[in-house]
């Protein structure tokens, strides 16, 4: 049952703070250049156009502890119509709350217009949450509506001047994390907020001020009203924010779950070598600037159970084994949020793994060749580094990428003895257990046929006319 809210007095600090701390450029240390010029141009129109306009939110955050803002957000006292007409290439989006998405080239820059509490129109639903807030107030009241102090501040690029209503400075100095108004009622507003205070906190290393944290156990019970899509939203930034380790150790400290199941399959399998390295290794490329595979991760996240299905197969060759069993463990999830490509890139990193057994210089060639080789290439040397692969046959890959094609070729028939010599040798320990050297040339002879068979009935070229005219005229032309 949906209810419209009066008003939001019960929402923000009892004491509603109506005058901001100004803290001028010599003093808040902002580095302009580390701005968005986009941003600032949008900032500046505004105003040119008699508004108020801010960067606001994470970005202000990230500036004053020197880090890189991964996106810019403004705020502003313009609707959104207003904000569409002094822009240019902007987009009205949102349903629960209006925003402006002004775009140039791949940059774009996130407008809001302030909000406000003291309003009609807010609706929540029975549990609290804000189901619809197209209410728009003054910047003081904006401020108070935001959720932790150090997402509250507002900085003028123009002028250079940072409006800070929360002590959010004050905050970050104290590398604190602190909820604006009663933590339980912001938490009842919004459950993602306990998400979005974890990943906060494990991204910046910060701690949890002690009222902020109390409610969060026995409230994360409100994330079961929260759509899965937007959990799995909030799941994905966790593990891609370059703080896997931290967020997951942060979660287990507060005894904090996202009710979806790929969070159910990372919180068994955090302990194991193979995930912990996985997460490891996509928050040092975080670190790096670099990016991180999304079909990657889940395909970290979910090998221990496409392992136990392709044990479960026999009598069948690798790629078939491996197809089924990919299959069976994608279909066996719901994927809320996710785009189709990462489930199905992430099959392929599986499908892959087998193919690096088979280094014959067609094989190897074929597989460099393939678009995703390279993520299949680090899983197999993430493999290796658990001991789940072997390191000789990662280092052989690793060379085999780097070297001259006259290099590859000596490469492949190297190897290709090395698996003769393989496979002789188990062919003497299936004797040495009662199966004779007849027994396996006459099962390897009988495959052959097979094998010749299934050619042949293929690519009988009596039944395609075309084709074997076309053959025909290539002899030709070979003669």
């Amino acid at each position: 049952m949906v209810k419209e809210e009066e008003g939001f007095k019960a929402n923000v600090p009892t004491k509603i703070r109506k005058k901001a701390h100004i803290v001028p450029r010599e003093e808040n240390g902002i580095d302009l250049l580390a701005v968005s010029p986009f941003a600032i141009s949008v900032c500046q129109k505004l105003q040119d156009a008699g508004y108020k306009a801010f960067i606001v939110g994470g970005a202000v955050r990230d500036l004053l502890i020197g880090a890189k803002p991964k996106d810019f957000d403004v705020a502003t006292d313009a609707t959104p119509e207003e904000v569409k007409k002094v822009t240019r290439r902007a987009i009205i989006i949102g349903r629960r709350f209006r925003l402006v998405h002004v775009n140039k080239g791949a940059e774009t820059i996130e407008v809001a217009t302030f909000r406000g509490f003291a309003k009609q129109g807010v609706t929540k639903d029975e549990d609290g949450v804000i189901t619809n807030d197209n209410v728009f107030g003054e910047q003081y009241e904006d401020a108070a509506r935001r959720d932790f102090t150090v997402n509250a501040m507002y900085f003028d690029p123009i002028s250079g001047d940072l409006y800070d209503y929360h002590h959010g400075l004050d905050d970050i100095r104290e590398r604190k994390i602190r909820m604006i108004g009663d933590p339980a009622t912001r938490y009842r507003e919004d459950p993602v907020r306990i998400l979005r205070a974890i990943r906060i906190v494990a991204k910046l290393g910060f701690t949890i001020d002690e009222k902020t944290a109390a409610p969060m156990h026995y409230m994360q019970t409100l994330l079961l009203s929260v759509p899965s899509a937007r959990l799995a939203d909030e799941f994905s930034k966790m593990v891609l924010s370059g703080s896997a380790i931290a967020c997951m150790e942060l979660m287990n400290r507060y005894d904090i779950n996202i009710p979806i199941p790929l969070f159910d399959v990372l919180k068994r399998t955090f302990g194991l070598p193979f995930v912990r390295k996985g997460l490891e290794r996509c928050d040092a490329r975080v670190a790096l600037g670099k990016s991180i595979s999304t079909s990657f991760l889940f395909a970290v996240l979910l090998w221990h159970e496409m392992k136990e299905e392709v044990a479960k197969s026999t009598g069948k060759t690798p790629g078939q084994i491996y197809e089924e069993a990919a299959k069976k463990v994608a279909d066996s999830y719901r994927w809320d949020g996710l785009q189709s490509r990462y489930v199905s890139d992430m099959a392929i990193i599986w499908k892959l793994q087998p193919r690096f057994l088979v280094r014959s210089r067609r094989a190897a060639m074929k597989l460099l060749q393939h678009p995703r080789f390279r993520a299949a290439y680090d899983f197999l040397l993430l493999r290796a580094s658990s001991g789940d692969a072997s390191h000789e046959l990662a280092d052989w890959w690793t060379a085999y990428e780097g070297a001259t094609d006259e290099e590859r070729l000596e490469m492949s028939k190297e190897a290709e003895q090395q698996d003769r010599k393989e496979r002789e040798r188990l062919r003497q320990e299936r004797a040495a257990e009662g199966k004779s050297d007849e027994d396996e040339a006459d099962g390897e002879e009988k495959e052959k046929k097979k094998r010749r068979r299934r050619r042949k009935k293929r690519f009988d070229r009596s039944k395609f006319p075309k084709a074997q005219k076309a053959a025909s005229d290539k002899e030709k032309a070979d003669k």
